[in-house]
């Protein structure tokens, strides 16, 4: 193991940045030296929690002091910030996704290919304790091959209408994860999206231009099957669910809950609600994931999830809205 230390700068002071914050500051090897964001106020009172100081963006990636940037800003900002990591040959992590957009995305993703560095990309549920065991066990043959595989992601509540304006929209800010997570399990290109998707929930989004519940049927080039299902609702908490079938058997993923107590009385059984939300469902996750780029960094391994994953699960982002929109299956070599 590395003992070299290493300097980090997070750009964005925002709720996803102080998740990140608190993750290098509870690990030793990283030093989080700088917060820089356009809310001066914000980045002060993040840099001073965690004892370090407000930066200014332009100063990080000039700075040779610092090794890693994490890019935590808006969305529109990472793609131009991840160019600007590769080039001053920085280590990054970038939340997903890189952009909304296809091309600018595949033109980041060439500036990072021709400026080599450790470029992390925030899939942070390759980082679970349960679904990186469902990997391990899946790539060990445990249930022989798998053929098809169920994901299942409910959020607790619905965003505000006016942020699907900015995100995307369900395919790119939610279901993305699960896209990713199928390309990560099944380990073979996706050759096929087939989506359904309506308003259930809250019309509000719907008149946004959005859905608020979807299902995604993917097809491999072996031909086979993953199936999706996205609510932006669960009255019982945070849902997330894998279900693995193969030729040998099953795996399953299952809500993580406080204690995974269940209590049995002749009243009859019950047990806990999930996780309230991903903060609490993913936290060490995102911790592991800020390890995985200071291994990749310290080491020279690619990281678990790279620029590369993220351009293929935007490709399955942008497949399934064209699919919904045009009422059709979309081949895959249809998109980028």
């Amino acid at each position: 193991m590395s003992d070299r230390t290493m300097n980090l700068a997070i750009i964005g002071a925002g709720r996803i940045a102080r998740v990140h914050a608190a993750a290098a500051h509870a690990d030793p090897r990283i030093h989080l030296r700088c917060v820089a964001d356009i809310a001066a106020d914000a980045a002060d009172q993040l840099a001073a929690e965690y004892g370090a100081v407000r930066g200014e963006v332009d100063a990080v990636f000039d700075d040779p002091a610092i090794d890693a940037v994490l890019i935590a800003s808006s969305t529109a900002t990472h793609a131009d910030f991840l160019e600007r990591a590769a080039r001053a040959g920085k280590a990054v992590l970038c939340e997903k996704p890189i952009a909304l957009d296809i091309e600018r995305t595949r033109a980041a993703v060439d500036v990072v290919n021709a400026n080599p560095v450790a470029c992390a990309l925030g899939f942070n549920r390759r980082h679970d304790a349960q679904f990186r065991a469902l990997k391990s066990q899946l790539d060990a043959g445990r249930i022989g091959r798998l053929e098809t595989l169920t994901i299942i992601s409910r959020d607790p509540a619905p965003p505000p209408a006016e942020y699907v304006g900015t995100s995307g929209g369900l395919f790119f800010d939610m279901m993305i994860h699960d896209l990713d997570m199928a390309r990560w399990l099944f380990d073979e290109p996706i050759a096929s999206v087939t989506a359904a998707g309506s308003v259930l929930i809250d019309p509000a989004i719907g008149e946004a231009g959005d859905v608020d519940t979807a299902m995604v049927t993917l097809v491999t080039e072996s031909q086979r099957l993953c199936h999706i299902q996205n609510s932006r609702r669960a009255v019982y908490g945070y849902d997330q669910r894998i279900e693995a079938f193969g030729s040998g058997g099953m795996l399953q993923a299952v809500n993580e809950t406080e204690t995974r107590l269940r209590t049995t009385t002749e009243a009859g059984q019950t047990e806990e609600t999930p996780k309230h939300f991903f903060l609490e469902r993913y936290g060490a996750a995102y911790a592991r994931e800020l390890s995985d780029l200071y291994d990749a960094w310290s080491g020279g391994a690619p990281p678990t999830a790279t620029h590369a994953d993220g351009y293929e699960a935007l490709r399955l982002a942008a497949a399934a809205a064209r699919s919904l929109a045009e009422n059709r299956t979309v081949a895959l070599s249809e998109i980028g």
